[in-house]
């Protein structure tokens, strides 16, 4: 059986709901005091609200897949693009894009998908359009990661979306990760990118489901 527990990102979220819930409660129970009706679906409507947000902090114990041939999904969700692209931001050549597209019903935590050296990282401000709308890669707000070793090197781009105003990226430039670290974190539904040498099997389809840490996105050649 599958353990769960909630992840850090989540901790500061849920107490500020919960303080939130505490006060508007409180305040309907003395304002309503004689309508027992509005006070029990007020009550009913924040208990549920305090356990869907503790739902999408959720922080499944995985067996993560481990190969150094093998890019596996840096997040759980469907796959929404397999193309090829220009990158014009750190390659500067063709690239096989394959993109994750990120439901607020999905585990949001993202895993380094090959072992390496961050190589690069930058921060970039944009806007907020639709996660699954194609220029929302350029144009919303991003992380982009680039991971390094002796053989390979790949991009991780973490998008927000309508919905997601948050994206966390825990490694640092220069630092050493393993296949499977956690990346960071972006909050309530976004995407994920990832950049592949043009010479790369890929495995996935179009609309298939992956499982981050488990699901072989490429071989690389």
């Amino acid at each position: 059986m599958t353990r769960l527990s909630i992840h850090k990102e989540g901790y500061p979220t849920l107490a500020y709901t919960f303080l939130i819930l505490l006060v508007l409660n409180t305040t309907v129970y003395f304002v309503f005091r004689d309508t027992p009706p509005v006070r029990g679906l007020i009550l009913t409507l924040s208990v549920a609200t305090f356990f869907l947000i503790l739902f999408f902090f959720r922080k499944p114990e995985r067996n993560i897949l481990t190969d150094p041939d093998k890019v596996i999904a840096p997040a759980d969700g469907l796959v929404v693009a397999i193309e090829e692209v220009d990158d014009t931001e750190y390659f500067h050549e063709r690239r096989i894009q394959v993109s994750i597209f990120m439901t607020m019903l999905d585990i949001h935590m993202n895993l380094c998908p090959i072992s390496g050296s961050v190589m690069y990282l930058k921060y970039h401000p944009g806007r907020y359009l639709v996660a699954m709308h194609p220029k929302s890669s350029l144009k919303n707000e991003r992380t982009t990661t680039v991971i390094e070793n002796s053989r390979h090197a790949i991009l991780v781009r973490q998008i927000a979306g309508g919905i997601a105003r948050r994206v966390v990226t825990y490694p640092v430039t220069g630092e050493q990760v393993e296949q499977g670290d956690e990346l960071g974190f972006i909050k309530f539904g976004s995407r994920v990118d990832l950049l592949l040498p043009i010479s790369s099997h890929i495995h996935v389809k179009l609309r298939r489901r992956v499982v981050a840490g488990r699901t072989v996105i490429a071989t690389l050649t």
